[in-house]
Order: structure tokens, then sequence, then C-alpha cells
């Protein structure tokens, strides 16, 4: 167990709530006194801290006079203004939202009482508590946040109805664990995607959500923050995106190519020939080309700490060695070129004339891809090596 000061923990404050700022000088004192009138109704030792991201309307001075403690952060971005905060946070646990009113700080009683029955993270449901109407984008209300949230679901198995709700809670000691590293709006959902993949306890609880009462456009940008946070997914999806399909497919056409060499199928009157064959090639190379890709995504995810390492990086640098592909690449050229030389004596006997296409190509097809396959597999390898090197450069640096 680690030490509470290690942790940065003051044993005698409960919760801290912190709120990313940016030029939220009409709203703040209102988020800032609802948080405070909940630790003196509810008899807990709070704190409010605002991560200010570079306001120039006064937020900062607004904010301490209030009594809330202020942290400036120089590094742009929600995520970064957040991680500021966290850090600074004295709290056995943290509740973070927004700091436009559009969320309820006098409602943190949920929040709290799934946390000190032991649940790890804590995320508001809006869809359950209610939207008032205008506080969210139909865009967002109908179609991204419900699609992002049941990706989530469907890949990564969380029980969480709105992955991007912003009003949520955690424990203090869960961030070490979590060591989160998103600066933009995509660090919700690396948050959330992370805990599930350490198998801490995630609960939801329900929320509200009201318009935004700065009276100007938000600082969330649909398309850009919703694009990252995709790729953030896909990223972090689990080997199902890309190993298992790609392992399928290398199958697929590897076991019906080989059937294809030896001679014709016929299933229900339905012919499968060369013409079949040479799709089974292209099933095999785009089959290995996800398989590798899957594994040297997952690897630099967890090179730039967006995800748990889980021992991959020391799998990965201690079995996958440049040698050992070149080794492996070299063996499918030279069968490749085996095949080559035998169709070149074929055609040589025949006087360099016309070949019989459907028993040459049975060679043919299989020797291309062979040889693709072979320079595929060397130069994987080679991209393995640059992208360990990098790592380690980057480590030792």
């Amino acid at each position: 167990m680690r030490d509470s000061e290690s942790q940065g923990i003051d044993m005698g404050c409960e919760l801290s709530v912190v709120i990313p700022c940016l030029n939220e000088v009409r709203t703040l004192t209102s988020c800032i006194q609802k948080a405070q009138g909940f630790f003196r109704r509810a008899g807990v030792s709070g704190e409010v801290v605002v991560a200010d991201n570079g306001s120039t309307d006064g937020s900062q001075e607004l904010a301490a006079n209030l009594g809330a403690r202020v942290v400036l952060v120089s590094q742009r971005g929600y995520g970064a203004a957040l991680r500021a905060g966290f850090e600074a946070a004295h709290g056995r646990y943290i509740v973070m939202g927004d700091g436009d009113d559009s969320y309820d700080f006098s409602a943190l009683a949920p929040f709290l009482e799934r946390l000190r029955a032991g649940d790890d993270l804590v995320v508001g449901n809006r869809f359950r508590g209610g939207i008032a109407p205008g506080a969210m984008p139909p865009m967002h209300q109908y179609f991204g946040n419900p699609l992002l949230s049941l990706f989530a679901r469907i890949f990564f198995r969380v029980p969480i109805g709105d992955v991007y709700c912003g009003l949520r809670g955690l424990r203090r000691t869960a961030l070490a664990e979590l060591d989160l590293q998103s600066s933009g709006m995509e660090f919700a959902l690396e948050m959330i995607v992370k805990a599930r993949l350490l198998k801490m306890r995630i609960s939801e609880v329900p929320t509200t959500l009201s318009p935004d009462g700065r009276g100007r456009p938000p600082h969330l940008n649909t398309w850009r923050d919703g694009r990252r946070s995709l790729l953030l997914y896909f990223a972090s999806m689990p080997s199902g995106f890309l190993l298992y399909p790609g392992a399928v497919l290398m199958t697929l056409g590897l076991v019906v190519g080989t059937m294809i060499v030896a001679r014709p199928i016929t299933i229900y009157d339905v012919h499968f020939d060369v013409h079949t064959l040479l799709y089974c090639g292209a099933a095999v190379l785009l089959g290995f080309q996800l398989v590798t890709y899957s594994i040297v995504l997952r690897f630099l995810m967890v090179a730039a700490r967006l995800l748990p390492d889980e021992g991959l990086a020391r799998r990965v640098g201690d079995n996958l060695k440049l040698e050992h592909g070149l080794s492996v690449g070299l063996v499918f050229i030279t069968a490749g070129l085996g095949g080559v030389l035998w169709l070149f004596r074929v055609w040589q006997a025949g006087s360099f004339g016309d070949l019989d296409p459907f028993l040459t190509m049975r060679i043919a097809i299989p020797s291309a891809t062979a040889i693709t396959l072979g320079l595929e597999v060397a130069f994987a390898a080679l991209f393995i090596s640059l992208a360990k090197w990098h790592v380690r450069a980057r480590a030792s640096g």
C-alpha cells in the first residue's frame, strides 16, 4: 500500500473538487459556491481547486477571492488542466467538473457515496439524470455521445452509458495507476478505458446537465475532438479490432488457398479455382498486415503511456528481434523464388510459348504471395526494431 503523503493526500481533506478553467468568470462563482455549499451541508472536509489554463478575464482572481485554490497550468487543453488540478488536489477523493455551470456541484452526494463504498471511478450519466432543453447539441445528444458510449460497452465492456459526462469522481490513490496522458477532450475516454483495462471498480450515477451559462461558444470542437476520441478508441481497442480479424484472414486464405493449389474444389455446384486462389493470396497478405499493425500499435500506445503496460513492452522487446524477422522473411522469399524458377523451367520447356493458366497460376500466385509476404515480414521486423529503438532513446533521454 502506498503511503498517503507520497500520494499528495491530506488526511484532513476528504474531497477535492477540481474545475478546469479558461475564461469562466461569468459562471465560476456559481460553481465554486455550489461545491462549498455541498461541503457545509454534507459535513465534508473539502476544497475547490481551480486549474486555470490561461484565463484573461479575471477568473483567477475571482476564484482565489472565493476561497478556491488556483493552480496555473501553462499547457493548454482540457486534459492538461485536469491533470495539473489532480496533482495539486489534497483530498482522498476527487470530483472533476466543468466550470460553465452546466453541472450541479451541489449534488455530489451520489458520487461521494460510491467512492466511500470503494469504487475507483464514478461517472455521471446525464441521460439518466436529465438533460435540460438546449443543454446539449442534438448531434452530441442523439448521435455522438450514444455512439461512443456504445463502443465503450461493446469493445471494452465498460458499464457506462455516458462516456463523455464531465462530472465524475475518482479515488486519489488510483491516479498513479491510471497515469493519464491526454491533453485534450479525449482525456475523458482515456480515463475510462484505462480504468477498465486495469480492472478498476467503475460505476455510474444519474446527474443533470443544464445549459452552458457562459454566453459564448464552448471550447469543445465537435469534429476535431470527435476524431481524436475515435482514434483513441481504435488504438486502445483489445486485440479483436486488428489482431483477430487479421489472424482469421490469414488462416482462411492459407487453408482455402492450399486446397485450391492441390486441385479445384466444388461446393454445391460452385466452382473455385485460380481466381479464388488470387484472393486467398490477398487475404494472407492483408491478414499479416493487420496482425503486424495490431502489435506495433499496441506497443506504441503502451510506450506513449496511453495504455497500461500489461507486460507487452517487455515481451516485444525480449521476443521480437530484427534477426528473427529477417530470417523468416528470407525463408518466404526463397520459397517464392523457388516457385518462380519452377515456372521458368516449365516456360522454357514449352519454348517460351503460351502456358496453361489453370496449371501455372497454381504456382505463380503462391510464389508471388510468398515473396511479398517475405518482404513484409522483413520490413515489419525493421519497423518494430526502429520503434523499440525510438522508445529506448526517449526513455534514456
